[in-house]
C-alpha cells in the first residue's frame, strides 16, 4: 500500500502519466476515493489502515500523539502469521508501534513482536521521496514482507507551500510518478498487489483539514488481478480501503471495517467476512 500524502485526484487523473499509461494498457484501475472528515493526516492514517473513522478511532486530529486502540491491518497480519514492514513518517510508528517518536531510537525499527516489523521512519515533512521509496525498496529486497507501507510526503509538503494548484505541486506529482515507474515493475513480478492512494487531497490556498472536493476527492490506483482495468467514476468511500487491503491479503476484515462490493471485482473467492 502506497499512501502519497496530500495528492488530490484530479493531479493524480492529469498528471500521473506512467499510472495513467498503465491504465490505458489494460493493467491498472483508478478509484474516485472520498476522504472522511477532519481531511487531516493522523485520523486518515486510521481510516486508511485501521477502517475507523475519526469519531470511533478517537484520533481526531493531528495533535492526537498515541498509539491507536484499533486492529490495524499491521495487527491483523501479524496475527495471521505474516510479516509486515512500512517505511513512512514517524506519524505511523506513532499509531502502531511506539508512542511517543523518539528520533534516537525509533528512526529504524526490527522486532518481530511489533505490529509493524521492520521499519524506517523519517520524522521532517521535506525528507525526499526518492530517500522514501529507496527505503522502501531496500526493505522488500531484503526482508520480502507480505504487507508493506510506503508513505510518502513530498507532495504535502509541496502544496503546502506553493498551493494544490501550483506548478511546484504538479512538478512533485509528476516526479512521484517517475519514481513509481522505476519501482513498480519489479514489485508486480514479485506478486504484489499494489494499492496506491492519499490520505486526503490540497486545497488551493496550500491547505486542507475542511470538507472542499479538493481536499476530500483523491486517487486509488490498483495493480491486481482482482480488480478489472479501467476507470471507474463513482465515489468510494474511503473506510472501503483498509477492507480491500485485507482481500488482498487473504485475510479476515475486522468487525469494524464496512462491508462493500468494489466495482469491477473479479473473485469472489476472497471476500470481507
Amino acid at each position: 500500500m502506497v499512501i502519497m500524502d496530500g495528492l488530490r485526484y484530479d493531479a493524480a487523473a492529469c498528471s500521473m502519466g506512467f499510472m495513467n499509461h498503465l491504465i490505458q494498457k489494460n493493467m491498472a484501475s483508478l478509484y474516485r476515493v472520498v476522504a472522511e472528515t477532519p481531511t487531516l493526516s493522523r485520523p486518515l492514517y486510521e481510516v486508511l489502515l485501521t477502517g475507523t473513522p475519526a469519531h470511533i478511532s478517537g484520533i481526531v486530529s493531528n495533535n492526537s500523539v498515541r498509539l491507536s486502540r484499533q486492529r490495524s491491518i499491521f495487527h491483523m497480519a501479524r496475527e495471521n502469521g505474516l510479516t509486515t514492514a512500512a517505511a513512512a513518517y514517524a506519524w505511523i510508528s506513532e499509531l502502531y508501534n511506539r508512542a511517543p517518536f523518539n528520533p534516537l531510537l525509533d528512526r529504524e525499527q526490527e522486532s518481530e513482536r511489533l505490529p509493524i516489523q521492520y521499519g524506517r521512519f523519517y520524522f521532517e515533512d521535506n525528507y525526499p521521496d526518492s530517500h522514501l521509496f529507496t527505503d522502501a525498496a531496500a526493505l522488500i529486497q531484503k526482508y520480502n514482507p507480505d504487507f508493506c507501507l510506503i508513505h510518502s510526503m513530498g507532495i504535502d509538503f509541496a502544496g503546502h507551500r506553493f498551493g494544490g494548484e501550483s506548478k511546484e505541486y504538479r512538478a512533485q506529482v509528476i516526479l512521484a510518478d517517475s519514481m513509481l515507474a522505476n519501482l513498480l515493475p519489479a514489485w508486480q513480478n514479485s506478486g504484489y498487489h499494489i494499492l496506491i492512494t492519499s490520505d486526503h487531497g490540497m486545497g488551493t490556498d496550500g491547505l486542507h483539514g475542511g470538507s472542499s472536493l479538493a481536499e476530500r476527492l483523491v486517487p486509488l490506483f490498483a495493480l491486481t488481478d482482482y480488480l478489472a482495468p479501467g476507470i471507474y467514476m463513482d465515489e468510494v468511500p474511503q473506510l472501503a480501503v483498509a477492507p480491500l487491503a485485507t482481500r488482498l491479503l487473504g485475510i479476515r476484515a475486522s468487525q469494524e471495517m464496512m462491508k462493500y462490493s468494489w466495482p469491477g471485482w473479479m473473485d469472489e473467492r476472497i471476500y470481507v467476512l
